[in-house]
């Protein structure tokens, strides 16, 4: 019994591996950026995450892991008694709020990241936006319709911004 289950795991993995060649030889030494939303973040999901990581960097392909983690940026200001508002999706961050959300990414959801993917066998560095001007970012300028007037007008969301300019270099120096 024990044996029959093998084999059909190696069979599965063999399937597996046969689909994915294509792709593999496609991205081959290729850098791929995979976006891990903070809701994919659950325990099994976390490490079969870290393995698919691994598993890419030893078929040739150099992932580059940019998260998430609105929930959990949502749990700690909870916890924290700091109240968040959101506008169209989107959390309007105070000077408060903002040092949670750095903490929360750069700190505590970051070096979980880091510490799956090595204990899954890789070498994973962890860097937030900040380290060597890796990422520079703008204010987020938004605008929506006001339902009484029917006229645009601008929404300030505090410090939200969008990526202006990645440095790449900062990565390519690690790689």
């Amino acid at each position: 019994d024990r044996d029959l289950r093998t084999l059909a795991r190696w069979r599965s993995t063999g399937r597996v591996l046969v689909e994915a060649l294509p792709y593999i030889l496609k991205y081959d030494q290729k850098t791929i950026v995979v976006k891990y939303g903070g809701n994919a973040m659950s325990d099994t999901g976390a490490r079969d995450f870290s393995q698919d990581i691994v598993l890419m960097k030893q078929t040739g392909i150099d992932p580059v892991v940019v998260h998430g983690g609105g929930p959990q940026i949502g749990a700690m200001l909870k916890k924290l008694n700091i109240n968040s508002t959101f506008i169209d999706g989107l959390r309007v961050t105070d000077e408060a709020a903002v040092e949670v959300v750095e903490m929360v990414l750069a700190g505590s959801i970051n070096k979980q990241i880091v510490t799956g993917i090595n204990a899954a066998g890789g070498r994973a560095v962890g860097l937030s936006g900040k380290d060597g001007n890796l990422v520079m970012a703008r204010k987020l300028a938004m605008t929506r319709t006001n339902p009484q007037s029917g006229q645009k007008e601008a929404v300030d969301l505090g410090f939200v911004g969008e990526p202006e300019k990645v440095n790449p270099e900062v990565l390519h120096a690690i790689m």
